[in-house]
């Protein structure tokens, strides 16, 4: 056996070993390929019923948003409506309410002075008969408007 015989036989050998580590790696890579296939296959089949669900709910989430998004807008409608009726009704009912309590308040004051004034004047005749005519009139003339001393046009006012 030459050297040439020799090193065919290796190079023989050699692609012979290649051959058969290829086969083993290709085999391997098939069985790995069904394996994958199959997990594959089962995630497909229950994925795809969440998807379909998730499909779904995001439809019917959307639908529902749509349908709070008008709730909303009506709402606003409504509070700006009831807002816009309240400045009316204020502007409409706050000046003839305030001319009435202001009225109102004003004849309690004017029915106080009355029964002020009636209450001195009883207490003047009693005190009338009991006393002189000159203080009773000193009396009078305290709870008058009258201009007081040392000043024209000035007036004493009794104090509450």
């Amino acid at each position: 056996m030459s050297a040439v015989d020799l090193a065919a036989v290796i190079v023989t050998l050699v692609c012979l070993a290649t051959v058969v580590v290829l086969t083993v790696a290709v085999v391997s890579l098939v069985r790995t390929m069904r394996e994958l296939r199959d997990v594959v296959d089962d995630l497909r089949d229950s994925a795809l019923p969440m998807v379909d669900d998730l499909r779904t709910t995001v439809t019917k989430a959307d639908a529902e948003l749509h349908r709070v998004d008008r709730v909303i807008g009506r709402a606003e409608r409504i509070a700006a409506t009831a807002d816009h009726a309240s400045r009316l009704t204020y502007r409409a009912f706050a000046p003839p309410l305030i001319k009435g309590l202001s009225l109102v308040s004003g004849a309690g004051q004017a029915g106080r002075r009355l029964r002020e004034r009636r209450r001195h004047r009883r207490s003047l005749d009693v005190a009338a008969s009991d006393r002189p005519a000159a203080a009773v009139e000193a009396a009078t003339a305290r709870h008058r408007d009258v201009p007081a001393k040392g000043g024209a046009g000035r007036t004493r006012r009794r104090r509450r």
